[in-house]
């Protein structure tokens, strides 16, 4: 089978739908089909073989966060071209709405297109009023699949349906062969945090202060922080006696990923919201990791109801340190929380994951078989005419 996926998102930057999108294209390679990526991306990035760059993105706010999307008329001559060379059988898309490659692929082909919803955004507002322009996109969907229920339950309310409930996948046994860093986690305890630390919404500042809260206490205790951003912004807020005991990496590679999550006694996912997943938090358990993560109700799913992680209120910086205390004193606790994440992790499996994704392909094309493989159309301008937010 020969399939596109459509990423909105910058491929420059690290993210969930990225790493989504990049490893499902690895599982459906491993399954024997041919498959092609469209994606913003700086030309000097460097890509797999099956990517294809629309060129550079610009940062939008958009559900509340900033993200790097790519709209207008390069990009519209990109898709196209990707969409005629490709001869797809089955169309990928992922967000679908989002104001970037993913809607105006949508606007542009018809035949077999699936879409995955991977946000649960609770505002509606910009969505009502947006409605009437996204139905021509809306229809042309053909397989539906939200990655949570809560996304599902985001599609039932603002998007007029559900879908097939199918779980962000994780490469279970490349995080539980990795090897840790050099002398790491170490004896006193490591605590691990990645993603873009500078973002409110990540909630790293919950973390900084509950980790300067334990360390004059624990004195050889580290944090070890991976994810884009300037350490400086991060370092000039703890003591100078303190600095050395944490460890800033930067953007690392899917590599260094799992290598960090081994690295380290905890995985903490201190988020303030926006979240339909937590693709980071299947990485941990696969690494074996113990998870604390903020008491949202997308982590409270991933991680079993607490069997297979801890919580604490979000933004409750002595909550978590707190929590952290506790299970820096028990390693018995750790290593049950460990052997439950494995457990539960299992079933994210990409080899699990893809198969059931390749079911709704074959869903997809069967029902519009009438109009064979992926085709692009003629759309009047005025629908392609959309500003980004």
């Amino acid at each position: 089978m020969r399939v596109g996926l459509v990423c909105p998102y910058s491929l420059d930057t690290p993210g969930g739908v990225q790493a989504h999108i990049l490893d499902l294209a690895e599982a459906l390679i491993g399954l024997g089909h041919e498959v092609s990526v469209i994606a913003p991306a700086d030309s000097e990035t460097e890509l797999p073989a099956y990517v294809t760059s629309v060129g550079r993105a610009v940062p939008v706010p958009y559900n509340g966060s900033v993200a790097r999307l790519s709209f207008g008329p390069m990009t519209l001559r990109r898709v196209l071209r990707w969409l005629r060379e490709g001869q797809f059988d089955v169309l990928h898309v992922h967000e679908p709405i989002s104001p970037s490659v993913s809607l105006l692929t949508c606007l542009v082909a018809r035949g077999p297109i699936v879409a995955t919803f991977h946000a649960a955004s609770q505002r509606s507002r910009t969505l009502a009023a947006a409605h009437g322009a996204l139905q021509p996109v809306l229809e042309k969907i053909t397989g539906r699949i939200a990655v949570s229920a809560l996304a599902r339950r985001f599609q039932v309310e603002h998007l007029d349906g559900g879908g097939v409930e199918i779980p962000n996948g994780v490469a279970v046994g490349k995080f539980a062969d990795a090897d840790p860093f050099p002398n790491w986690p170490g004896s006193g305890g490591a605590i691990g945090f990645l993603g873009r630390f500078t973002e409110p919404r990540k909630g790293f500042d919950t973390l900084l202060s509950a980790f300067l809260e334990l360390a004059p206490q624990r004195s050889d205790l580290r944090l070890l922080v991976a994810g884009p951003g300037d350490p400086s912004e991060v370092l000039h807020r703890v003591p100078v006696q303190l600095r050395e005991r944490i460890s800033i990496l930067g953007k690392i590679s899917e590599a260094d990923k799992a290598r960090m999550l081994r690295s380290v006694d905890i995985y903490v996912a201190p988020n303030t919201g926006g979240e339909s997943f937590g693709i980071i938090l299947t990485e941990a358990m696969a690494a074996g990791t113990p998870v604390v993560a903020s008491d949202l109700d997308a982590f409270r799913r991933v991680l079993n109801d607490g069997k297979a992680g801890d919580f604490f209120p979000v933004g409750d910086k002595s909550a978590l340190a707190s929590v952290l205390a506790q299970l820096l004193d028990d390693p018995a606790r750790r290593a049950e929380m460990g052997r439950e994440g494995r457990a539960v992790v299992a079933e994210y499996d990409w080899s699990v994951v893809a198969a059931r994704v390749v079911e709704v392909y074959h869903s997809a094309i069967a029902a519009t078989a009438i109009r064979g493989q992926v085709t692009v159309e003629e759309v009047p301008a005025e629908q392609l005419d959309i500003e980004l937010p």
